[in-house]
């Protein structure tokens, strides 16, 4: 069958990222899409040869001609749209963060399931051509046993967005934490994917430059089931931009950027080089064909509420000492 969607949101994410996806993967289409403000969802309709756009989420939510529902809003509202869309019995995927908590996304899996209805999160890089090659050439031992992963992130310090107010995934009022809590992530969800769950986690969270109420700067270390051992740092106050994640192994170590396209480099016995893997135009879109291949009874969709949540875990655990002592949403 041919999936028809429905998009919750049609803010930037949903401009290349994700919304073409939906009605460029095969076998799916987009049939409609909703944002509060209906002049801005009627111009992205128009741009993208969409059918229908609303102002009001029901119109999605309870339409009968629509399958699945995206929801592409900020993070604060997420359980909300999830738990409306079970109610009304419509397949869920989901932006990450998947919720404010882990104890939201708990509730989230849990309505789901009651309300038999699928629920997956849009951790793309599950599915995404280069990081599966990650996956292979570890899974394939090009770096023999692995023993410990390492990410690191530097970014410029960012106050504010193009209107000149607080961006959202600043503000505690939408976004349980700071670009930390929305960005990295994905690295600890794709590290979930290539060993396991982690099982142990320790982490310090800080605001060292005052720019903002959440988080700026963050460490942690980890144990994942499978015995590898990890650790990180992310400061997005600092003087440059780097991402890059190395994983060490006994005859040799991989590294990779999360969330830049750079080529994958290998260090073994024959030396240091790059493999380069090209992202697709619409990265969602890989992930997204899983999900409707799933729904057509082919193979499983790699990133549920059950792995999203596993990640929530984590990032909550580091961020709880920080969490504790803010005063105020903002």
């Amino acid at each position: 069958m041919t999936v028809r969607w429905g998009m919750i949101g049609c803010g930037d994410v949903a401009e290349v990222k994700s919304g073409p996806a939906l009605y460029r993967a095969r076998g799916s289409t987009l049939v409609a899409v909703m944002r509060r403000n209906g002049a801005l969802a009627e111009e992205y309709a128009r741009r993208h040869g969409i059918a229908r756009w609303h102002d009001d989420a029901d119109e999605v939510i309870q339409a009968d001609d629509i399958d699945a529902v995206y929801v592409a809003t900020p993070t604060s509202t997420h359980r909300e749209y999830v738990l409306r869309c079970a109610a009304a019995g419509k397949a869920v995927y989901v932006e990450k963060p998947m919720g404010m908590s882990h104890d939201e996304c708990v509730d989230m899996v849990r309505t789901c399931r009651a309300a038999g209805v699928p629920l997956w999160v849009a951790y793309y890089r599950r599915a995404l051509p280069r990081f599966l090659a990650v996956k292979e050439l570890i899974e394939g031992g090009a770096i023999g046993d692995v023993r410990v992963v390492r990410s690191e992130r530097l970014e410029r310090a960012t106050t504010t967005s193009g209107e000149g107010t607080l961006p959202w995934r600043l503000d505690g009022r939408h976004a349980s934490g700071g670009l930390f809590f929305d960005g990295a992530c994905h690295t600890l969800d794709f590290l979930d994917l290539l060993f396991g769950p982690v099982e142990e986690v320790y982490g310090v969270a800080s605001n060292l430059a005052g720019l903002y109420g959440v988080e700026d700067t963050v460490t942690a270390s980890y144990r994942f089931r499978s015995g590898v051992l990890g650790s990180g740092s992310w400061c997005y106050a600092a003087d440059r931009d780097v991402d890059r994640t190395v994983v060490s192994g006994t005859s040799g170590r991989l590294g990779f950027s999360t969330s830049r396209r750079e080529p994958i480099w290998l260090v073994d016995a024959s030396g240091e080089r790059q493999i380069d893997v090209e992202d697709p135009p619409h990265v969602h879109q890989p992930l997204v064909q899983t999900i409707v291949d799933e729904l057509n009874g082919i193979g499983r969709c790699p990133s549920t509420g059950d792995s999203a949540a596993r990640t929530a875990w984590v990032t909550d655990r580091v961020l709880a000492g920080f969490r504790s002592t803010r005063r105020t949403p903002g």
